[in-house]
């Protein structure tokens, strides 16, 4: 594991840990993922976690974005919800923000 982190490269703010979570990516994608964990102050785990997200094709949080709460929602609600996304040309994340954009609209004006 060292080898794959020149001395230049480690993060003396982040974990044996953090750098064992990037350690299979490029060089130029560890020091990325690395520079974020850094700026954001992400344990190990959620490095882990926003990797895991990143592959599934979740979005990073952008600067002054809030999370939503977790909701356990019926598979078929949700495989519904992903054609009508696929449907509009959006995608899925975005299908949702405007779904709730418009009933927020149509709710409070």
């Amino acid at each position: 594991m060292a080898r794959r982190f020149e001395l230049r490269r480690r993060r003396e703010a982040l974990s044996f840990g953090h750098h064992a979570e990037v350690a299979s990516l490029s060089p130029a994608e560890a020091d990325a993922w690395l520079d974020r964990a850094e700026q954001h102050g992400w344990s190990r785990n959620q490095l882990r976690l926003q990797l895991r997200e990143s592959r599934r094709g979740v979005r990073e949080p952008r600067p002054g974005s809030a999370s939503l709460p977790r909701i356990s929602v019926n598979r078929d609600r949700v495989e519904h919800w992903r054609h009508a996304a696929s449907r509009v040309d959006l995608d899925f994340e975005d299908w949702v923000l405007a779904a709730l954009d418009r009933a927020a609209a149509h709710e409070v004006g």
